[in-house]
């Protein structure tokens, strides 16, 4: 994997560091493909059950690399979007620990995790206008979705940019931390990775997928996701762990 993109598991949670502090975390084409496949073994390995996003150096990440860009580079892979990630997160959770900067790109590949932890010196936006650009990996789609309308079309059309207090207002993030964002990232994980993969896994997906359900299908295609959860050895092992007032040995089965 390219030493733009560090990988670590810590308790069942996989830290993905894009490592590129000297270029305030921008984005190419290596550190796509890089965290691309950290996503991968995310959603592939069992014993990993949560992955926290972050960036070297102080900074989350700028967006991208302007200078790969006019040589013609683009930060993609085929399939996943702009940073291995924006088009197709991984199933199970992701969170973003942002520190600094989380701008354009950077921006984009915050609001395709799940969950944001931030520090209180955080700063957020979409600045492609600026520069004659479209936030195209899918910051006008995707912040309306997130916060606000008129809001997200004054980030997208002054290219200003907000503090972590407002954005934690907007409900654009999570939690605002003194400290460091990927201690609270990894301390919001722990959360996470205590419960049953399998429910946390299908929760995020019908969270993620029920606002393009008709009403009138809303519970049968639920139901359809969650009976294989109910019957499973974890939701047995669940109950017995709670009559017993004992920790779940959680399987994922």
């Amino acid at each position: 994997m390219s030493e733009e993109v560090l990988t670590e598991v810590d308790n069942g949670v996989l830290i993905v560091t894009i490592n590129r502090p000297e270029a305030k975390n921008a984005m190419t084409k290596a550190a796509s493909e890089a965290i691309a496949a950290a996503m991968d073994r995310l959603d592939a390995e069992d014993d990993l059950r949560v992955g926290i996003l972050t960036g070297a150096g102080g900074t989350f990440c700028s967006g991208m690399d302007l200078k790969g860009f006019l040589r013609g580079e683009s930060p993609s892979v085929e399939g996943r979007g702009f940073g291995g990630v924006v088009q197709a997160p991984p199933a199970k959770p992701l969170i973003a620990a942002v520190e600094g900067y989380a701008l354009a790109g950077g921006l984009e590949l915050m609001i395709a995790c799940d969950l944001v932890v931030a520090s209180s010196a955080a700063k957020f936006g979409i600045p492609e206008a600026k520069r004659g650009l479209v936030a195209a990996a899918g910051g006008v789609m995707m912040l309306p979705d997130q916060i606000p309308e008129r809001i997200a079309m004054e980030l997208a059309l002054t290219g200003d940019f907000i503090d972590a207090a407002r954005a934690y207002e907007l409900g654009l993030i999570n939690t605002v931390t003194e400290g460091s964002a990927l201690d609270g990232a990894k301390e919001l994980a722990a959360k996470i990775a205590a419960n049953g993969p399998l429910a946390v896994r299908v929760s995020k997906q019908i969270i993620k997928e029920s606002r393009g359900w008709p009403m009138d299908e809303r519970y049968d295609r639920q139901g359809k996701l969650i009976a294989p959860v109910f019957v499973s050895e974890d939701a047995r092992e669940g109950a017995a762990a709670f009559a017993e007032k004992r920790a779940p040995n959680w399987k994922g089965k």
